[in-house]
């Protein structure tokens, strides 16, 4: 095979992409390989290594700058990626042979334009070699964010926010392999007869103790042309977003409005815990995204899902009362970092900018609830500015609301004022937020 189209090639290629272009890690991987003829090995090659690199990125910045003699923001992009490439197969990926790492890294600065930087990418990565994984002192105030490649401000906020033992949890489940978890549709199936099905494809499927009609595959990547999934049997959901439909306790014949529903996970769980039987208007402002959630619903016969074009942070008058409002806002999506790694080295500020406007569409969505009804506000999020303080804001603000129990509650995570932070390494999920609101009556 030509390094042209190696997978080392590839990879360089889309890490290339994100660094440049502030890529999704999920997204830009997508895009490259579904045009590509790989074999399904080397794509899994191609994935591992791009997520390994974005992941690790700080631990790998920290090794290479100690054999730098200028500081590593100042490398050309071909250089830095080509050097991160061999570092992360040196320390993180056992099975590869070091003179392949270095050599194979060596050859991508010559093929990518530059050739004058190989001598100083193969010095540095013998460096590297020899010496393996470096770290600060353990009692140093940066350990935690090179070892876990995390940065400080983001390790600052967990270990204030649900103390040191929790926070370095945190940020070690968000490093590694990631579980695929899956929703029977109950409306075709049941979860023996889809363990079962999936079987006859050589997927081996178990249940989840925690969260009924959950199963984790063993299958990682894209389960899309299983026939078990074109033919509607289940839909894709990590088990904290099916904890949060659970919390909604949705019945049949009920009314349901899911204000931020694109793709539709959620409206799809709620659909078939109603046994699809009811009314769940899903809403998105784009309209692009609704389609998404159409044919969602459609793939699996879902038909009391309504998917329109909604702008969450106006109130629709159109729109009338509902039993149960789901409001999952958007959000920094630091629940979600063992999925998108890159979402870690996000600035702060960018995540300042986000608490007015969930506060906004809590405040729009409220107005939804019928009384005595129910509203759910959500995010894949632990920062708890998006969290639990915007919803103190609310209650503050908002008289006629009331915060109600979340049933198991404290197996999943923290609870504070009956919210829950669903904590990732309590069951393995992602990070997650919900809380559960009631409008008073008359």
């Amino acid at each position: 095979m030509s390094l042209k189209n190696s997978p080392r090639q590839k990879a360089f290629e889309i890490l290339l992409r994100i660094h440049t272009a502030n890529a999704y890690s999920n997204l830009t991987i997508d895009t490259y390989l579904q045009k590509d003829n790989m074999e399904n090995r080397d794509k899994a090659f191609v994935s591992a290594l791009v997520y390994g690199v974005c992941e690790r990125q700080l631990t790998l910045d920290f090794n290479l700058s100690q054999y730098l003699k200028q500081p590593i923001k100042k490398l050309k992009p071909e250089v830095l990626i080509a050097l991160r490439l061999g570092a992360y197969q040196l320390l993180f990926m056992d099975k590869i042979p070091s003179s392949a790492a270095v050599n194979e890294s060596v050859n991508l600065t010559k093929s990518n334009k530059s050739a004058f930087a190989s001598g100083l990418v193969n010095a540095v990565l013998r460096k590297v070699m020899q010496n393996g994984l470096v770290l600060p002192q353990e009692n140093s105030r940066n350990y935690l964010s090179v070892k876990y490649s995390c940065p400080q401000w983001l390790v600052d906020m967990y270990t204030k926010s649900y103390g040191k033992e929790n926070a370095e949890e945190i940020l070690n489940s968000s490093l590694g392999e990631v579980p695929v978890y899956i929703r029977v549709n109950t409306t075709k199936t049941t979860s023996d007869e889809l363990i079962s099905t999936l079987a006859e494809e050589n997927i081996i499927a178990e249940k989840v103790d925690c969260i009924e009609n959950a199963l984790m595959l063993n299958k990682q990547g894209s389960v899309e042309n299983l026939k078990a999934f074109k033919n509607g049997l289940f839909h894709v959901q990590d088990l904290s977003s099916q904890l949060c439909c659970s919390a909604l306790c949705a019945k049949k014949g009920e009314k349901i409005l899911d204000v931020c529903s694109a793709p539709g996970g959620k409206t799809f769980t709620i659909c078939e815990i109603m046994e699809n039987m009811g009314a769940v208007t899903a809403c998105d402002i784009y309209s692009s995204r609704v389609k998404l959630i159409n044919d969602g619903a459609e793939r699996l016969c879902l038909t009391s899902v309504s998917p329109i074009v909604n702008d969450a942070t106006v109130f629709n008058t159109k729109l009338g009362e509902f039993d149960k409002v789901l409001c999952d806002v958007p959000c920094s999506g630091l629940g979600i970092i063992r999925r998108k790694p890159e979402i870690k080295y996000k600035s702060p500020d960018d995540i300042d900018k986000l608490y007015n406007l969930q506060y906004l569409i809590l405040c729009v969505t409220s107005r939804y609830v019928k009384r005595k009804g129910t509203l759910v506000y959500s995010t894949c999020s632990l920062n708890p500015e998006e969290n639990i303080e915007v919803c103190r804001r609310f209650l503050a603000e908002n008289k006629d609301f009331v915060l109600c129990d979340i049933p198991n509650a404290e197996a999943f995570g923290m609870v504070d004022d009956k919210t829950l932070t669903v904590l990732p390494h309590k069951n393995n999920t992602d990070g997650f937020f919900i809380a559960k609101f009631e409008r008073k009556g008359e």
